[in-house]
């Protein structure tokens, strides 16, 4: 089994309790997961811990309960964190809060995307964008913005798992490649 359908399980499940329990659950518990996760990141050491196959379980037990403790992190998600352990799951923690996050905004009908520019954006621009991908959506979406002079001009987006690439330098791409063959 890969790494991505066991994060998408483990999510699954905790997405599961989290729904029995109500919206706010399900908040909290992402809210959690993404501390874990941060603090995961922003200490290496932390994770390097956490995620060797050399430390005993116990002690990556004992570790994540004192951070989870410290965090005030809910016990539903200290009790899956240590299921995590116990299975030597861990590694995937990453993972499991990205497919997690995934499950929330399904649930909130919310999208989430990337709109990359050759240039930078002014506000009113990023937010009338914006406001236009949400109507030809017809729903919520988290839009975030980012500026790559390598795609020459146009848009490139991002929306979950598609990709609409209206870039000048995929638009040259595909003119250099219709000259290759002659057409």
């Amino acid at each position: 089994m890969t790494d991505a359908m066991i994060a998408r399980r483990y999510a699954a499940a905790l997405f599961a309790l989290g729904k029995e329990q109500g919206e706010e659950a399900l908040g909290r518990y992402n809210a959690d997961l993404q501390a874990l996760s941060g603090e995961m990141r922003e200490v290496p050491a932390l994770a390097a811990v956490l995620q060797s196959p050399v430390i005993a379980t116990t002690e990556k037990k004992a570790v994540l309960n004192g951070v989870l403790k410290k965090m005030k992190a809910d016990q539903t998600v200290r009790n899956f964190c240590l299921l995590l352990a116990d299975k030597e799951r861990l590694a995937c923690l990453g993972d499991i809060v990205r497919c997690y996050g995934t499950l929330l905004d399904e649930a909130r009908g919310i999208l989430r995307g990337r709109l990359t520019t050759a240039v930078e954006l002014t506000e009113e621009r990023q937010a009338a964008l914006k406001a236009e991908l949400e109507q030809k959506a017809g729903t919520a979406i988290e839009l975030g913005f980012e500026v790559d002079p390598e795609i020459l001009g146009g848009i490139v987006l991002k929306v979950g798992d598609k990709v609409l690439d209206a870039s000048l330098r995929a638009q040259l791409a595909i003119l250099r490649e219709t000259f290759k063959r002659g057409e």
